[in-house]
């Protein structure tokens, strides 16, 4: 948050270049005066709601009209209609498949198209380079080792002694808890409540899994029965008390969530012999961890979480695609990916991924589109959530080995040049 001086002196020259102080004050103040017209808000997403939108949005703007056809064209959207607010229409993003990626995992097993929505062009080929590369290698272990996700409601107290004997009373009645939870769904399960205390204020880390949803409005719904189960029978009452106080690391990238987890924890590893090396990437195991070891370093020096290239674009990719919540991958791209040359000269390269908050049902995944993206992958019948997390780790490591291989052979300006700005 602190400013060198030198850009502060920049900014506030030019803050004043063509104003006077008082100017400045007038248009920063706040302006109670001016005329607010509120937008037709509403659920409906039938085709007479969202005309009416556009009407007032071409009324405000005649110029809107000419989007109009680009975001809308009189369809009725209703099976939208639990998924968004103030609807207008829908924003068209390209859809590229990357792979198939073969996948030996502990519930992914089998070659899987990896569906991936993005405008970054050259992001698809790279994704579907790594992909080929691994499978030809015979493919890449998957493994979840963990899962859980956390909501941390926060309760106030007047003294300390008063949140000792309530945390006592929380930890004595943890299986009262988890039946409360387990009414509210039947997919949601309390697995443990962590204790976190500062002062007088009492952080709950209630970890519950959600079978194959994604599960962030199901735990929250829990949680509030939870609280209001605590509020009615605990001893001593709160002054105040928040169902989410911010202590879970939601949608944030977080020291907690990287040591711990938060949706379903996964790693993948791959051996590239040399030669598939030379040949997909044109250069050396050698040079690659050469590379790694350079950007490992570069990524502590900046105060990364974690120690990886680029998880963000396979996952916001196909999390867009699948009808994943898109905001997640502020906290599913953490993780570490490592390079090891072995003693025949093979290459090793291992990703892990805490953070996976995925789901095949529930939000946007039962979406036409989306759903068409996840039926193509071709996801097992039973355990689909974890299937889907240890693709998308695999995912995560085609593209770390398709970067590192670029930047290693020296070809990374280039492919994007001739992938992206001359195309």
């Amino acid at each position: 948050m602190i400013t060198d001086v030198n850009k502060n002196k920049h900014f506030s020259d030019d803050l004043l270049k063509n104003r006077t102080s008082q100017d400045l004050l007038n248009e920063l103040s706040p302006d109670s005066q001016s005329q607010y017209t509120r937008f037709p808000n509403g659920s409906d997403c039938t085709v007479d709601a969202i005309k009416k939108r556009w009407q007032h949005l071409i009324k405000d703007n005649s110029e809107n009209i000419e989007h109009a056809s680009s975001l809308y064209s009189a369809e009725d959207l209703s099976e939208y209609a639990s998924n968004i607010e103030n609807c207008i229409g829908t924003v068209k993003v390209p859809v590229g498949i990357a792979g198939p990626i073969r996948v030996r995992g502990t519930y992914a097993q089998g070659d899987f198209l990896l569906p991936m929505a993005t405008t970054e062009a050259a992001l698809v080929a790279s994704y579907h380079r790594g992909s080929v590369l691994i499978s030809k290698a015979g493919g890449c272990s998957a493994m979840l080792m963990s899962e859980g996700i956390t909501r941390s409601p926060g309760f106030a107290f007047n003294t300390i002694a008063n949140l000792a004997i309530f945390s006592h009373w929380i930890l004595l009645n943890k299986d009262k808890l988890s039946e409360v939870a387990k009414q509210t769904s039947n997919y949601c399960r309390l697995t443990d409540i962590r204790i976190a205390a500062e002062g007088n204020h009492l952080y709950l880390l209630c970890d519950f899994t959600t079978g194959d949803a994604a599960g962030q409005n199901m735990i929250t719904i829990a949680t509030q029965a939870m609280c209001e189960y605590i509020i009615i029978n605990t001893p001593v009452q709160p002054e105040y008390w928040f169902v989410e106080a911010n202590c879970s690391g939601d949608k944030k990238s977080t020291a907690q969530s990287y040591t711990n987890v938060r949706g379903k924890k996964v790693s993948v590893e791959v051996i590239i012999p040399e030669k598939l090396v030379k040949r997909f990437l044109h250069t050396t195991p050698q040079r690659m961890v050469d590379c790694w070891r350079m950007s490992a370093l570069g990524g502590v020096m900046s105060g990364t979480m974690g120690v990886q290239g680029h998880y963000a674009n396979s996952l916001a990719a196909m999390f867009i695609a699948c009808g994943q919540d898109a905001a997640c991958v502020a906290e599913a791209a953490v993780g570490i990916t490592r390079f090891e040359i072995r003693d025949d000269g093979s290459l090793y390269c291992s990703a892990t991924l805490p953070n996976l908050i995925v789901g095949t049902v529930g939000g946007g995944t039962k979406l036409p589109s989306q759903r068409a993206c996840l039926n193509m992958m071709n996801l097992p019948k039973e355990n689909q959530a974890r299937a889907f997390a240890e693709i998308c780790a695999a995912a995560a490591l085609a593209g770390e080995i398709s970067i590192i291989g670029s930047l290693a052979a020296g070809d990374f300006t280039s492919a994007h040049k001739s992938l992206a700005r001359d195309r």
